[in-house]
């Protein structure tokens, strides 16, 4: 039979990707050590060419290819755009610290950009099988980068510790991905969502969906099963903590939307439940334990946890608005993230990692623009207005508002005025309190533009938050 060659149309954005990384490896081999400018350069095209085809590929269809594993709609168009267009600072922000640190290699990029691929595979995987293979390429190019640093003990860690327990994690899923084929005999989401339909009671399909929900909640670092976050955001260099802690939380919606809502929306009300309890309790655990951190890594990595609740909380929802709450909140999210790293890699120098709270004590004088930035950012974070965070946040208490959990609206709201505590602190350490050294902040001018752009990003969006919202 031969094959039918329009089906790769609706992948186009993820063969440009692939074709891009491959040069970038080959070109990065002809290049000196220090500059590696067309390397970047290509890479930072490669990821514009693939974002502006995936919002020309996005017409509000439909499109199932390649035997029923693979699929494009609206939800993935949003995601891969967002991912593909949130990359580009995440580049320019790691190449700053990277360079500072001596450790600007081109590994960096051809790691970042098959882990972005996987990120987009698992967005579009349209069944069990090809959602998997998006992971584990993920997942394996994490790990490296996480112990990129290959001097540093710390790394090293940081890199088995993630290494373990997200194996761990992937058997976990791995097993309630085999439960469920072998309590419906199907692979793929639509089939899977037909064959459940009557089937609520059965045993061996309410064990898998323990089992892939606890492998989902791994992925996305919620409590109970956050225990490799704080230490792998700590362990990596900064540029790689950036990276960990920002894009992949966009793949990991679109996995849990794909499962949950595609393949198991008849199970609604079993992993509703369990969405509720992993979501009361990332937010009480993180904006607790985020307040007793010193080290402002591991203060953004229980921030994260915390914030991982209120996704969970759009996807509990069970409806559109709910949906749409979710995708609006990770997006802003990953940008907020983005920007808190990229102005902690701004005030890294040569030997000297920017790690802990007190070295951002009087900030504003040495450099006023990083400590808007770093403003606009930490409120957005808190969720005040008019920045995007506070509509994100509102967006998600709305959709379950209108679902009747009023009560757990009112809870996400007692632990959000506590999360506040620990992102003004850090203003007042950037404003209020005098600087401890008087070292200028070098920073190199794309990452100062850039950063500029996030912070006011957060202000634009949340000003005009209709932009994003009707996108979605």
């Amino acid at each position: 039979m031969a094959f039918d060659t329009t089906q790769l149309i609706p992948l186009l954005p993820e063969i440009i990707l692939l074709v891009g990384v491959s040069l970038v490896l080959v070109i990065d081999l002809m290049v000196t050590d220090k500059e590696r400018t067309w390397p970047f350069m290509l890479t930072l095209f490669t990821l514009l060419a693939a974002g502006c085809t995936t919002v020309m590929l996005a017409d509000g269809t439909t499109q199932v290819v390649f035997d029923g594993t693979y699929i494009r709609d609206p939800m993935s168009d949003i995601l891969k755009a967002s991912l593909l267009f949130l990359a580009v600072p995440v580049f320019i922000y790691a190449r700053e610290g990277l360079m500072k640190s001596g450790q600007w290699r081109g590994e960096f990029m051809t790691l970042t950009l098959f882990a972005i691929l996987g990120m987009m595979v698992m967005i579009s995987s349209n069944g069990f099988i090809s959602l998997y293979l998006g992971l584990e390429l993920l997942s394996l190019c994490l790990y490296a980068l996480v112990a990129f640093n290959r001097d540093s003990s710390k790394s090293a860690e940081a890199a088995m510790k993630y290494f373990i327990l997200g194996a761990l994690a992937s058997g976990l899923l791995l097993y309630g991905i085999s439960m469920l084929y072998g309590a419906t005999g199907k692979l793929d989401f639509p089939s899977i969502a037909q064959a459940v339909v009557g089937k609520e009671s059965d045993i061996v399909l309410v064990f898998g969906l323990v089992f892939v929900v606890i492998g989902l909640a791994f992925k996305f670092g919620a409590v109970p099963f956050h225990m490799w976050v704080p230490d792998v955001y700590d362990g990596a260099t900064t540029p790689v903590t950036l990276l960990v802690g920002s894009l992949p939380k966009i793949a990991a919606l679109g996995l849990a939307m794909r499962i949950l809502v595609d393949g198991l929306g008849e199970l609604q009300e079993s992993w509703q439940m369990m969405l509720i309890i992993l979501a009361l309790l990332s937010m009480a655990l993180g904006n607790l334990v985020a307040i007793a951190q010193e080290n402002i890594k591991r203060m953004l990595a229980y921030s994260t946890i915390s914030h991982v609740g209120f996704i969970f909380l759009g996807i509990l929802a069970g409806s559109d608005e709910g949906y749409r709450a979710a995708i609006f909140y990770v997006i802003a999210y990953a940008a907020m993230a983005a920007g808190a790293f990229g102005v902690l890699i701004a005030l890294d120098r040569k030997g000297l990692e920017v790690d802990q709270l007190h070295q951002l004590k009087g900030l504003n004088e040495k450099h006023p623009w990083l400590a808007g930035t770093m403003l606009l950012l930490m409120f957005s974070m808190a969720g005040v207005p008019p920045t995007v965070g506070f509509f994100a946040k509102l967006f998600v208490l709305e959709a379950i508002v209108s679902v009747g959990l009023t009560w757990l609206a009112l809870v996400a709201v007692f632990f959000s005025i506590i999360g506040a505590f620990y992102y003004i602190r850090v203003v007042k350490h950037v404003y209020f309190d005098k600087p401890t050294d008087d070292v200028e902040v070098e920073v190199g001018g794309a990452a100062q533009v850039m950063l500029a752009i996030n912070g006011l990003a957060m202000l634009a969006l949340g000003l005009f938050p209709a932009i994003l919202m009707n996108l979605i």
